[in-house]
Protein backbone atom coordinates (compact mmCIF):
# COMPACT_ATOMS: atom_id res chain seq x y z
CA UNK A 1 0.00 0.00 0.00
CA UNK A 2 2.66 2.53 1.06
CA UNK A 3 4.78 1.67 -1.99
CA UNK A 4 1.80 2.37 -4.28
CA UNK A 5 1.21 5.75 -2.64
CA UNK A 6 4.88 6.63 -2.95
CA UNK A 7 4.91 5.60 -6.62
CA UNK A 8 1.76 7.67 -7.21
CA UNK A 9 3.44 10.77 -5.81
CA UNK A 10 6.47 10.03 -8.00
CA UNK A 11 4.24 9.83 -11.10
CA UNK A 12 2.57 13.13 -10.16
CA UNK A 13 5.89 14.93 -9.72
CA UNK A 14 7.22 13.57 -13.02
CA UNK A 15 4.10 14.84 -14.77
CA UNK A 16 3.77 18.27 -13.16
CA UNK A 17 7.07 19.35 -11.56
CA UNK A 18 9.23 21.40 -13.96
CA UNK A 19 13.00 21.60 -14.05
CA UNK A 20 14.65 23.11 -10.96
CA UNK A 21 15.39 26.31 -12.91
CA UNK A 22 11.74 26.70 -13.93
CA UNK A 23 10.80 26.07 -10.28
CA UNK A 24 13.04 29.01 -9.30
CA UNK A 25 11.44 31.26 -11.94
CA UNK A 26 7.91 30.42 -10.80
CA UNK A 27 8.88 30.94 -7.15
CA UNK A 28 10.33 34.34 -8.10
CA UNK A 29 6.99 35.40 -9.59
CA UNK A 30 4.99 34.09 -6.61
CA UNK A 31 7.23 35.89 -4.09
CA UNK A 32 7.01 39.10 -6.13
CA UNK A 33 3.21 39.02 -6.24
CA UNK A 34 3.00 38.42 -2.46
CA UNK A 35 5.37 41.35 -1.84
CA UNK A 36 3.21 43.56 -4.06
CA UNK A 37 -0.14 42.56 -2.54
CA UNK A 38 0.66 41.90 1.13
CA UNK A 39 3.59 44.19 1.93
CA UNK A 40 2.49 46.94 -0.45
CA UNK A 41 5.83 47.17 -2.22
CA UNK A 42 5.86 48.95 -5.56
CA UNK A 43 6.87 47.11 -8.74
CA UNK A 44 10.09 49.16 -8.86
CA UNK A 45 10.91 48.20 -5.24
CA UNK A 46 10.37 44.54 -6.03
CA UNK A 47 12.57 44.70 -9.14
CA UNK A 48 15.33 46.58 -7.29
CA UNK A 49 15.15 44.11 -4.38
CA UNK A 50 15.35 41.21 -6.81
CA UNK A 51 18.43 42.65 -8.50
CA UNK A 52 20.14 43.58 -5.21
CA UNK A 53 19.59 40.06 -3.93
CA UNK A 54 20.93 38.44 -7.10
CA UNK A 55 24.50 38.66 -5.81
CA UNK A 56 23.94 37.59 -2.18
CA UNK A 57 24.89 33.96 -2.85
CA UNK A 58 27.93 34.46 -5.09
CA UNK A 59 30.38 33.36 -2.38
CA UNK A 60 28.06 30.57 -1.26
CA UNK A 61 27.57 29.39 -4.84
CA UNK A 62 31.32 29.21 -5.43
CA UNK A 63 31.68 27.27 -2.18
CA UNK A 64 29.02 24.80 -3.40
CA UNK A 65 30.84 24.32 -6.72
CA UNK A 66 34.15 23.66 -4.98
CA UNK A 67 32.49 21.38 -2.44
CA UNK A 68 31.02 19.25 -5.23
CA UNK A 69 34.10 18.94 -7.44
CA UNK A 70 36.66 18.51 -4.64
CA UNK A 71 34.50 15.88 -2.94
CA UNK A 72 33.80 14.06 -6.18
CA UNK A 73 37.47 14.13 -7.21
CA UNK A 74 38.37 12.27 -4.01
CA UNK A 75 35.97 9.51 -5.03
CA UNK A 76 37.83 9.17 -8.33
CA UNK A 77 41.10 8.27 -6.58
CA UNK A 78 42.32 4.64 -6.67
CA UNK A 79 42.38 4.13 -2.89
CA UNK A 80 38.77 5.24 -2.50
CA UNK A 81 37.74 2.99 -5.37
CA UNK A 82 39.35 0.03 -3.62
CA UNK A 83 37.64 0.92 -0.34
CA UNK A 84 34.22 1.13 -1.98
CA UNK A 85 34.92 -2.16 -3.79
CA UNK A 86 35.55 -3.76 -0.40
CA UNK A 87 32.34 -2.30 1.03
CA UNK A 88 30.34 -3.41 -2.01
CA UNK A 89 31.67 -6.96 -1.62
CA UNK A 90 30.00 -7.15 1.80
CA UNK A 91 26.60 -6.04 0.50
CA UNK A 92 24.49 -8.72 -1.14
CA UNK A 93 21.16 -7.00 -1.89
CA UNK A 94 20.11 -3.58 -3.22
CA UNK A 95 17.77 -3.21 -0.22
CA UNK A 96 20.82 -3.11 2.04
CA UNK A 97 22.23 -0.19 0.03
CA UNK A 98 19.21 2.05 0.65
CA UNK A 99 19.30 1.30 4.38
CA UNK A 100 23.06 1.86 4.58
CA UNK A 101 22.93 5.13 2.63
CA UNK A 102 20.25 6.65 4.87
CA UNK A 103 22.12 5.69 8.05
CA UNK A 104 25.58 6.75 6.86
CA UNK A 105 24.20 9.89 5.21
CA UNK A 106 22.55 10.94 8.45
CA UNK A 107 25.75 10.34 10.42
CA UNK A 108 27.82 12.25 7.85
CA UNK A 109 25.38 15.17 7.94
CA UNK A 110 25.65 15.36 11.73
CA UNK A 111 29.32 16.20 11.24
CA UNK A 112 28.58 18.72 8.51
CA UNK A 113 25.67 19.31 6.15
CA UNK A 114 28.20 19.59 3.30
CA UNK A 115 29.08 15.93 3.74
CA UNK A 116 25.99 15.06 1.70
CA UNK A 117 28.59 15.20 -1.09
CA UNK A 118 30.33 12.17 0.45
CA UNK A 119 27.00 10.34 0.71
CA UNK A 120 26.30 11.13 -2.96
CA UNK A 121 29.71 9.80 -4.00
CA UNK A 122 29.22 6.62 -1.99
CA UNK A 123 25.73 6.10 -3.38
CA UNK A 124 26.85 6.47 -6.99
CA UNK A 125 29.83 4.17 -6.58
CA UNK A 126 27.73 1.46 -4.92
CA UNK A 127 25.18 1.76 -7.73
CA UNK A 128 27.96 1.11 -10.24
CA UNK A 129 28.96 -2.09 -8.43
CA UNK A 130 25.71 -3.63 -7.20
CA UNK A 131 23.08 -4.76 -9.70
CA UNK A 132 19.39 -3.97 -9.43
CA UNK A 133 19.48 -0.64 -7.56
CA UNK A 134 16.57 1.72 -8.27
CA UNK A 135 18.76 4.73 -9.02
CA UNK A 136 16.30 7.68 -8.76
CA UNK A 137 15.07 6.22 -5.46
CA UNK A 138 18.68 5.91 -4.26
CA UNK A 139 19.23 9.61 -5.04
CA UNK A 140 16.12 10.37 -2.98
CA UNK A 141 17.61 8.35 -0.10
CA UNK A 142 20.85 10.34 -0.30
CA UNK A 143 19.03 13.67 -0.28
CA UNK A 144 16.63 12.61 2.48
CA UNK A 145 19.47 11.43 4.72
CA UNK A 146 20.87 14.97 4.94
CA UNK A 147 17.88 16.75 6.48
CA UNK A 148 18.95 15.84 10.02
CA UNK A 149 21.99 18.12 9.73
CA UNK A 150 20.13 20.71 11.83
CA UNK A 151 20.65 18.47 14.85
CA UNK A 152 24.40 18.25 14.29
CA UNK A 153 27.68 20.09 14.61
CA UNK A 154 27.18 22.42 11.62
CA UNK A 155 23.64 23.56 12.47
CA UNK A 156 23.68 27.25 11.51
CA UNK A 157 21.13 28.73 13.90
CA UNK A 158 22.44 27.20 17.17
CA UNK A 159 26.01 28.10 16.19
CA UNK A 160 24.93 31.67 15.42
CA UNK A 161 23.18 32.03 18.78
CA UNK A 162 26.33 30.82 20.55
CA UNK A 163 28.60 33.26 18.68
CA UNK A 164 29.95 36.21 20.65
CA UNK A 165 28.81 39.60 19.35
CA UNK A 166 26.46 38.04 16.78
CA UNK A 167 24.10 40.35 14.88
CA UNK A 168 21.24 39.72 17.33
CA UNK A 169 23.35 40.89 20.27
CA UNK A 170 24.64 43.90 18.33
CA UNK A 171 21.07 44.86 17.46
CA UNK A 172 19.99 44.57 21.10
CA UNK A 173 17.57 41.72 20.40
CA UNK A 174 19.54 39.38 22.69
CA UNK A 175 21.50 40.32 25.79
CA UNK A 176 23.84 37.34 25.67
CA UNK A 177 24.67 34.20 23.71
CA UNK A 178 22.63 31.01 23.99
CA UNK A 179 24.80 27.96 24.64
CA UNK A 180 24.64 25.01 22.25
CA UNK A 181 23.96 22.84 25.30
CA UNK A 182 20.54 24.55 25.41
CA UNK A 183 19.89 24.01 21.69
CA UNK A 184 21.82 21.09 20.22
CA UNK A 185 22.18 19.46 23.64
CA UNK A 186 18.53 19.81 24.60
CA UNK A 187 16.36 16.76 25.19
CA UNK A 188 14.16 17.89 22.30
CA UNK A 189 17.04 17.82 19.83
CA UNK A 190 18.26 14.44 21.07
CA UNK A 191 14.76 12.99 20.65
CA UNK A 192 14.44 14.48 17.16
CA UNK A 193 17.77 12.89 16.24
CA UNK A 194 16.92 9.46 17.65
CA UNK A 195 13.47 9.44 16.02
CA UNK A 196 15.00 10.21 12.64
CA UNK A 197 17.75 7.60 12.91
CA UNK A 198 15.22 4.94 13.92
CA UNK A 199 12.36 5.71 11.50
CA UNK A 200 14.07 7.12 8.39
CA UNK A 201 15.89 3.96 7.17
CA UNK A 202 12.84 1.78 7.81
CA UNK A 203 10.54 4.24 6.05
CA UNK A 204 12.65 4.38 2.90
CA UNK A 205 12.83 0.59 2.88
CA UNK A 206 9.02 0.46 2.96
CA UNK A 207 8.71 3.07 0.20
CA UNK A 208 10.91 1.18 -2.27
CA UNK A 209 8.79 0.64 -5.42
CA UNK A 210 7.90 -3.00 -6.00
CA UNK A 211 8.00 -2.90 -9.79
CA UNK A 212 10.70 -5.05 -11.36
CA UNK A 213 11.53 -2.46 -14.04
CA UNK A 214 13.98 -0.45 -11.97
CA UNK A 215 15.78 2.42 -13.73
CA UNK A 216 19.35 1.43 -12.83
CA UNK A 217 22.45 3.58 -13.21
CA UNK A 218 23.89 1.23 -15.80
CA UNK A 219 20.68 1.33 -17.84
CA UNK A 220 20.51 5.13 -17.68
CA UNK A 221 24.05 5.67 -18.98
CA UNK A 222 23.93 7.50 -22.29
CA UNK A 223 26.62 5.47 -24.04
CA UNK A 224 29.08 2.65 -23.61
CA UNK A 225 31.91 5.15 -23.23
CA UNK A 226 30.23 6.46 -20.08
CA UNK A 227 30.53 3.01 -18.53
CA UNK A 228 34.00 2.06 -19.80
CA UNK A 229 36.03 5.27 -19.92
CA UNK A 230 39.81 5.21 -19.61
CA UNK A 231 41.20 5.48 -16.11
CA UNK A 232 42.80 8.65 -14.82
CA UNK A 233 46.20 6.93 -14.78
CA UNK A 234 45.82 5.91 -18.41
CA UNK A 235 44.71 9.37 -19.50
CA UNK A 236 47.67 10.98 -17.70
CA UNK A 237 50.02 8.56 -19.42
CA UNK A 238 48.50 9.27 -22.85
CA UNK A 239 49.04 13.00 -22.35
CA UNK A 240 52.82 12.60 -22.11
CA UNK A 241 55.00 13.56 -25.05
CA UNK A 242 56.66 10.69 -26.98
CA UNK A 243 60.05 11.89 -25.75
CA UNK A 244 61.39 12.97 -22.37
CA UNK A 245 60.38 16.53 -21.50
CA UNK A 246 60.80 18.70 -18.41
CA UNK A 247 57.14 19.73 -18.64
CA UNK A 248 56.08 16.07 -18.31
CA UNK A 249 58.41 15.72 -15.34
CA UNK A 250 56.64 18.61 -13.56
CA UNK A 251 53.16 17.43 -14.59
CA UNK A 252 53.78 14.00 -13.10
CA UNK A 253 55.91 14.93 -10.09
CA UNK A 254 54.80 13.43 -6.78
CA UNK A 255 57.35 15.58 -4.96
CA UNK A 256 55.76 18.82 -6.20
CA UNK A 257 52.30 17.58 -5.23
CA UNK A 258 53.38 16.57 -1.72
CA UNK A 259 55.28 19.83 -1.13
CA UNK A 260 51.92 21.58 -1.41
CA UNK A 261 49.67 18.99 0.23
CA UNK A 262 51.73 18.34 3.38
CA UNK A 263 51.85 22.00 4.53
CA UNK A 264 48.10 22.09 3.90
CA UNK A 265 47.59 19.11 6.19
CA UNK A 266 49.82 20.76 8.82
CA UNK A 267 47.56 23.81 8.71
CA UNK A 268 44.50 21.60 9.18
CA UNK A 269 46.13 19.92 12.19
CA UNK A 270 46.88 23.30 13.75
CA UNK A 271 43.36 24.53 12.95
CA UNK A 272 41.59 21.64 14.65
CA UNK A 273 44.08 21.60 17.55
CA UNK A 274 43.34 25.22 18.38
CA UNK A 275 39.64 25.48 17.41
CA UNK A 276 38.25 22.01 17.97
CA UNK A 277 35.89 20.48 15.40
CA UNK A 278 35.37 23.74 13.50
CA UNK A 279 33.97 22.49 10.18
CA UNK A 280 32.95 25.60 8.29
CA UNK A 281 32.59 25.41 4.51
CA UNK A 282 35.99 26.93 3.75
CA UNK A 283 37.89 24.51 5.97
CA UNK A 284 35.97 21.56 4.49
CA UNK A 285 36.82 22.59 0.93
CA UNK A 286 40.46 23.11 1.89
CA UNK A 287 40.52 19.66 3.49
CA UNK A 288 39.00 18.07 0.37
CA UNK A 289 41.57 19.88 -1.82
CA UNK A 290 44.57 18.73 0.20
CA UNK A 291 43.25 15.17 0.52
CA UNK A 292 42.63 15.03 -3.22
CA UNK A 293 46.19 16.16 -3.92
CA UNK A 294 47.54 13.36 -1.74
CA UNK A 295 45.26 10.64 -3.07
CA UNK A 296 45.90 11.36 -6.75
CA UNK A 297 49.64 11.67 -6.32
CA UNK A 298 50.57 13.89 -9.28
CA UNK A 299 49.37 17.29 -10.57
CA UNK A 300 48.26 15.87 -13.93
CA UNK A 301 46.14 13.13 -12.37
CA UNK A 302 44.52 15.65 -10.07
CA UNK A 303 43.80 18.02 -12.98
CA UNK A 304 42.12 15.17 -14.88
CA UNK A 305 40.10 14.16 -11.81
CA UNK A 306 38.92 17.74 -11.22
CA UNK A 307 37.98 18.10 -14.88
CA UNK A 308 35.88 14.94 -14.71
CA UNK A 309 34.31 16.04 -11.43
CA UNK A 310 33.29 19.45 -12.78
CA UNK A 311 31.44 18.28 -15.87
CA UNK A 312 27.93 18.62 -14.40
CA UNK A 313 27.89 21.74 -12.20
CA UNK A 314 26.07 24.15 -14.50
CA UNK A 315 22.90 23.96 -12.37
CA UNK A 316 24.65 25.51 -9.38
CA UNK A 317 26.43 28.16 -11.45
CA UNK A 318 23.41 29.75 -13.06
CA UNK A 319 20.49 28.81 -10.78
CA UNK A 320 21.81 29.99 -7.42
CA UNK A 321 21.69 33.70 -8.44
CA UNK A 322 17.96 33.31 -9.17
CA UNK A 323 17.35 31.83 -5.72
CA UNK A 324 19.41 34.72 -4.32
CA UNK A 325 17.09 37.10 -6.15
CA UNK A 326 14.14 35.54 -4.33
CA UNK A 327 16.03 36.07 -1.06
CA UNK A 328 16.50 39.72 -2.05
CA UNK A 329 12.75 40.19 -2.50
CA UNK A 330 12.11 38.62 0.92
CA UNK A 331 14.75 40.74 2.64
CA UNK A 332 14.62 44.15 1.00
CA UNK A 333 10.83 44.49 0.59
CA UNK A 334 10.27 43.52 4.25
CA UNK A 335 8.23 40.44 3.28
CA UNK A 336 10.21 38.08 5.50
CA UNK A 337 9.96 40.37 8.51
CA UNK A 338 6.21 40.88 7.99
CA UNK A 339 5.65 37.13 7.90
CA UNK A 340 7.51 36.72 11.19
CA UNK A 341 5.55 39.60 12.76
CA UNK A 342 2.27 38.01 11.68
CA UNK A 343 3.37 34.78 13.32
CA UNK A 344 4.15 36.64 16.52
CA UNK A 345 0.74 38.32 16.53
CA UNK A 346 -1.21 35.03 16.52
CA UNK A 347 1.10 32.90 18.70
CA UNK A 348 0.78 32.17 22.41
CA UNK A 349 3.30 31.00 24.99
CA UNK A 350 2.41 27.38 24.25
CA UNK A 351 2.07 27.67 20.48
CA UNK A 352 4.99 29.88 19.52
CA UNK A 353 7.42 26.96 18.91
CA UNK A 354 4.91 25.50 16.45
CA UNK A 355 4.40 28.83 14.67
CA UNK A 356 8.17 29.27 14.50
CA UNK A 357 8.43 25.79 13.00
CA UNK A 358 5.76 26.67 10.43
CA UNK A 359 7.37 30.01 9.61
CA UNK A 360 10.77 28.38 9.11
CA UNK A 361 9.17 25.82 6.79
CA UNK A 362 7.34 28.41 4.65
CA UNK A 363 10.15 30.97 4.40
CA UNK A 364 12.62 28.25 3.39
CA UNK A 365 10.96 28.04 -0.02
CA UNK A 366 12.10 31.60 -0.68
CA UNK A 367 15.29 31.66 1.43
CA UNK A 368 16.77 28.13 1.28
CA UNK A 369 19.59 28.86 3.72
CA UNK A 370 19.17 28.45 7.47
CA UNK A 371 21.54 31.26 8.34
CA UNK A 372 20.12 33.60 5.72
CA UNK A 373 16.56 32.80 6.73
CA UNK A 374 17.21 33.39 10.42
CA UNK A 375 18.85 36.73 9.61
CA UNK A 376 15.50 37.79 8.09
CA UNK A 377 12.94 36.32 10.50
CA UNK A 378 15.06 35.64 13.61
CA UNK A 379 14.86 39.12 15.21
CA UNK A 380 11.06 39.26 14.92
CA UNK A 381 10.62 35.74 16.27
CA UNK A 382 12.95 36.28 19.23
CA UNK A 383 11.30 39.60 20.06
CA UNK A 384 7.92 37.86 19.99
CA UNK A 385 9.17 35.17 22.38
CA UNK A 386 10.47 37.83 24.77
CA UNK A 387 7.18 39.73 24.71
CA UNK A 388 4.96 36.66 25.09
CA UNK A 389 7.17 35.18 27.83
CA UNK A 390 7.88 38.40 29.73
CA UNK A 391 6.81 36.81 33.02
CA UNK A 392 9.13 33.79 32.69
CA UNK A 393 12.28 33.29 34.77
CA UNK A 394 15.66 33.67 32.98
CA UNK A 395 16.07 29.89 32.84
CA UNK A 396 12.58 29.40 31.41
CA UNK A 397 13.13 32.19 28.90
CA UNK A 398 16.37 30.60 27.66
CA UNK A 399 14.62 27.26 27.29
CA UNK A 400 11.78 28.83 25.29
CA UNK A 401 14.16 30.83 23.09
CA UNK A 402 16.23 27.72 22.43
CA UNK A 403 13.20 25.64 21.53
CA UNK A 404 11.78 28.33 19.27
CA UNK A 405 15.09 28.77 17.44
CA UNK A 406 15.45 25.01 16.94
CA UNK A 407 11.84 24.89 15.72
CA UNK A 408 12.74 27.34 12.95
CA UNK A 409 15.71 25.11 12.07
CA UNK A 410 13.61 21.92 11.93
CA UNK A 411 10.99 23.55 9.70
CA UNK A 412 13.65 25.04 7.43
CA UNK A 413 15.39 21.70 6.97
CA UNK A 414 12.25 19.67 6.32
CA UNK A 415 10.94 21.76 3.45
CA UNK A 416 14.21 21.16 1.60
CA UNK A 417 12.50 17.86 0.72
CA UNK A 418 9.91 19.80 -1.28
CA UNK A 419 12.21 22.17 -3.14
CA UNK A 420 15.34 21.38 -5.18
CA UNK A 421 17.81 24.04 -4.00
CA UNK A 422 20.19 21.64 -2.22
CA UNK A 423 19.36 18.78 -4.56
CA UNK A 424 21.53 20.77 -6.97
CA UNK A 425 24.40 19.72 -4.73
CA UNK A 426 23.63 16.00 -5.18
CA UNK A 427 22.66 15.78 -8.87
CA UNK A 428 26.03 16.93 -10.30
CA UNK A 429 27.62 13.89 -8.66
CA UNK A 430 24.92 11.25 -8.94
CA UNK A 431 23.62 12.49 -12.29
CA UNK A 432 26.95 12.51 -14.14
CA UNK A 433 26.59 10.79 -17.51
CA UNK A 434 22.81 10.28 -17.27
CA UNK A 435 19.65 12.25 -17.96
CA UNK A 436 17.88 12.90 -14.67
CA UNK A 437 15.94 15.83 -13.23
CA UNK A 438 14.55 16.84 -9.86
CA UNK A 439 11.09 15.67 -10.93
CA UNK A 440 12.41 12.08 -11.16
CA UNK A 441 13.39 12.18 -7.49
CA UNK A 442 11.14 14.55 -5.53
CA UNK A 443 8.02 12.38 -5.63
CA UNK A 444 9.69 9.75 -3.43
CA UNK A 445 10.17 12.41 -0.73
CA UNK A 446 6.52 13.43 -0.28
CA UNK A 447 5.60 10.74 2.26
CA UNK A 448 8.84 11.26 4.27
CA UNK A 449 8.09 14.98 4.29
CA UNK A 450 4.50 14.53 5.50
CA UNK A 451 5.46 11.99 8.16
CA UNK A 452 8.40 13.90 9.62
CA UNK A 453 6.61 17.24 9.35
CA UNK A 454 3.88 15.77 11.55
CA UNK A 455 6.35 14.18 13.99
CA UNK A 456 8.57 17.25 14.34
CA UNK A 457 5.57 19.58 14.69
CA UNK A 458 4.24 17.39 17.53
CA UNK A 459 7.64 17.26 19.23
CA UNK A 460 8.28 21.02 19.16
CA UNK A 461 4.73 21.59 20.46
CA UNK A 462 4.41 18.95 23.16
CA UNK A 463 7.82 17.63 24.23
CA UNK A 464 8.46 18.90 27.77
CA UNK A 465 10.91 21.78 28.24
Amino acid sequence: MIQKIGQKFSDIFQRFMPDAFVFALILTLITSVIALLWVGATPVQVINSWYDGFWILLEFGMQMVLLVITGYSIALSPIVHRGIDLLASKIKKPQQVYFLIVILGALFSLISWGWVVITAVLGRELALRIKGIHYPFLIACVYFSGIIWVSGLSSSIPLLLNTQENFLIKAGVLDDTISTSATLGSSLNLVVLLVFLFIAPLLMRLLLPKTGNYPTLEGMMESETDQKSVTIHEEARLMKLPYKAFSDFLNNSRLLQYLIAIPGLIYLFLHFSSKGLDLNLNIMIFFFLMLGLLLHGTPMRYVIAMKRASGNISGILFQYPFYAGIMGIMIYTGLGEKLALWMASVATLDSIPFFAFLTGAVVNFAIPSAGGEFAVIGPSIITAVQEIGAALSPEEMEALLSRTAMSVAYGESLTNLMQPFFLLLVIPIMGAGIKIQARDIMGYLVIPFILFFTIFAALVSFWPM
